[in-house]
């Protein structure tokens, strides 16, 4: 008994594996990159340049959303034929738009955590399989951690956005492959020296937690200080003391 109930573990570990794999692999698909002008429509109407969204105007407009998503979910990239940025911002505008539409199914709340499937303490709202592109069952962990994370290209962190308050903000038009490198250059250059996410002097830097939290994808090439310095108009130097400020996870609401 004992012998078949290791078996039956065994296989759904290789099942895991395997699913795993394709969420980062992804099925070879017929698919061709598109623009992804109904999402920044979608954002000019309902964001601010400050990055704060009206959930309610979503709502009005969740049928667009909809149709957008549908695209989504009927266009997995394929590595053999999409170029890397046009694979990026796909993923990253699919985080951005899941997101808004899972705020908005269980609205009104007060934060995003405050949607707490499962088990306590165990799942969470990112957790959630609510997104299905091409077969896959996926959740926003999928998408940022087995997906974007592992394209070693960092500054995600300043795309993805969580509807939070201490969250880099919600760029109010959708990323798209022929501007990527531009839009995530001003992303970091925004969110860096924003001093309601960043506090930094010459003796000391007061950082968001985001860089607590992913502090290897920002030290692949260089320290965490010379990353920042990248960005930063204040530069950090070897005496810079760091400390990470307390994160706001409040809805990121207009």
């Amino acid at each position: 008994m004992r012998n078949s109930f290791l078996a039956v573990l065994v296989f759904i570990s290789s099942i895991s594996l395997f699913t795993s794999c394709r969420t980062i692999i992804g099925v070879q698909t017929d698919s061709k990159p598109f623009s992804h002008e109904q999402w920044t429509m979608l954002l000019q109407k309902n964001v601010t340049e400050a990055g704060l969204v009206n959930y309610e105007g979503f709502i009005v407009d969740s049928n667009a959303l909809n149709q957008y998503l549908l695209k989504i979910e009927q266009n997995y990239p394929n590595e053999k034929t999409w170029k890397r940025e046009e694979i990026l911002a796909y993923w990253i505008n699919a985080y951005n738009a899941y997101t808004v539409q899972i705020i908005i199914r269980n609205y009104p709340i007060i934060s995003i955590k405050d949607i707490k499937p499962g088990l306590a303490f165990v799942n969470s709202v990112w957790d959630i399989q609510f997104i299905t592109i091409e077969g896959e069952s996926l959740d926003l962990n999928n998408i940022e951690h087995n997906i974007l994370r592992k394209m070693n290209e960092p500054r995600i962190h300043f795309a993805v956005n969580c509807a939070s308050i201490s969250c880099p903000k919600l760029l109010n038009e959708a990323f798209e492959a022929s501007k990527l490198e531009a839009q995530l250059i001003q992303q970091a250059k925004d969110f860096i020296n924003d001093p309601s996410r960043n506090i930094i002097t010459t003796d000391k830097a007061q950082l968001s937690s985001l860089f607590n939290w992913f502090s290897g994808d920002f030290t692949n090439n260089g320290s965490l200080k010379d990353f920042i310095n990248q960005y930063s108009t204040t530069k950090l130097s070897n005496e810079t003391a760091i400390d990470f400020m307390e994160y706001n996870w409040n809805l990121n609401k207009q």
